[in-house]
């Protein structure tokens, strides 16, 4: 099991915990288990990247800084296109920016009832990561995808089971013990019958996944390094938004 912890507020991903994560991608390829359990700790599943890091590390030197984390935020998605075994993603409470969208990486995704999913990136003076830009529109249509990434739009679990972003949704009060019955009987099976099955159902855009890490990368470079970006993401920040004003 790979858990998105409490090192940073409301699981937000920064450089060092993208890297920790990707340790532990690394080391959960090459041991016994058949697949990865992806959770969280803490009432948040991942609200995205870490605006305030990203908003400090870009004042100090916008250039040399917005090479360093795109080449980081690159790599860490890399890993979840090339990881060979299945992930299982369980969500129990929100997932915003790179943390919704990496769940289209997933294999499986079981959702609690009280989760949403939001991709609020041009609120945030942002563009799209994770290659939601690809798997969006593949998963739930151009219009829903771009309503999504656009206007960001905010999915309930059960609207988003609808669209294909989450594959099962289960009440809260029972959501663990649904999850662990369903991880029980998944890893009864056969490991190698997990990791081709996986294979043959990825393989074939795997290249096109690639391409848009690349693109997104280098577009969120090219906002970081914008003046007119950073001054619209300080004053997002100003508002001081959190968890408790997003909700509907």
């Amino acid at each position: 099991m790979i858990l998105f912890s409490r090192s940073s507020e409301n699981n937000c991903l920064n450089p060092g915990i993208m890297a920790q994560m990707q340790h532990a991608l690394r080391g959960a390829a090459k041991d016994g288990s058949r697949f990865v359990l992806l959770g969280a700790v803490g009432n948040t599943f991942c609200a995205g990247l870490d605006l305030v890091y990203l908003s400090k590390s870009l004042g100090v030197d916008p250039d040399g800084n917005s090479d360093k984390i795109a080449e980081v935020l690159k790599n860490f998605v890399n890993h979840f296109i090339h990881f060979q075994k299945p992930i299982v993603a369980a969500v129990h409470g929100p997932a915003l920016g790179l943390g919704a969208s990496i769940l289209a990486l997933c294999d499986i995704v079981w959702s609690s009832d009280k989760a949403w999913f939001q991709t609020p990136y041009a609120t945030q003076g942002q563009t799209p990561d994770g290659c939601c830009s690809l798997t969006f529109p593949m998963i739930m249509g151009g219009t829903a995808a771009s309503e999504m990434l656009l206007s960001g739009r905010k999915l309930t679990a059960k609207e988003a089971c609808d669209k294909g972003l989450v594959s099962q949704v289960f009440n809260s009060d029972t959501f663990t013990r649904e999850v662990m019955a369903r991880v029980k009987k998944l890893a009864s099976y056969h490991p190698l019958v997990l990791q081709e099955c996986k294979s043959l159902t990825c393989c074939s855009v795997k290249a096109d996944l690639e391409q848009a890490n690349i693109r997104e990368c280098e577009t969120l470079k090219n906002i970081w390094v914008s003046s007119h970006a950073s001054q619209f993401m300080l004053q997002v920040l100003d508002r001081k938004l959190d968890l408790s004003d997003l909700r509907r």
